[in-house]
């Protein structure tokens, strides 16, 4: 299940995605206009800057905005930012492998072999979706 910190990351990546210009808004816009707590997304919006995603300008005018090379970035780099590894179970991990501790054969076992299969299609959707397509999805 998508935690609300990676919902919540994907509709403020989106919003920033959606504006023509590229300035900077502040944290009070984006919580409004996307009904997301305004100190919930501080913390979101600076993981993100602190992954190289969102660039911050402080004092007047400031806020965050979205990097250029953000736009082309696959949906699965932010969602490994905001929520971790994208396989439901930690055996079928690329990025994040840990053996289950009550699977005595991988290879034999019916739940491993069916989350390879879901990670496949899962990892293959979002990482052949970037943030612009992800926009773009939305406008259609």
């Amino acid at each position: 299940m998508l935690s609300r910190k990676t919902k919540y990351g994907f509709k403020a990546l989106s919003f920033l995605a959606r504006r023509e210009d590229n300035e900077p808004v502040q944290i009070e816009v984006i919580s409004k206009a996307e009904n997301i707590s305004q100190k919930f997304l501080e913390s979101i919006l600076l993981t993100l800057k602190k992954a190289g995603y969102l660039g911050a300008k402080k004092g007047k005018g400031g806020g965050y905005y979205l990097l250029e090379k953000s736009r082309n970035t696959p949906i699965a780099a932010f969602y490994r930012v905001l929520e971790g590894p994208i396989a439901m179970v930690p055996c079928v991990s690329l990025n994040f492998y840990e053996k289950c501790e009550d699977c005595p054969d991988e290879d034999l076992c019916s739940v491993h072999n069916l989350m390879i299969q879901v990670r496949d299609n899962t990892l293959s959707i979002m990482e052949n979706t970037s943030l612009s397509d992800f926009v773009k999805n939305q406008l259609t």
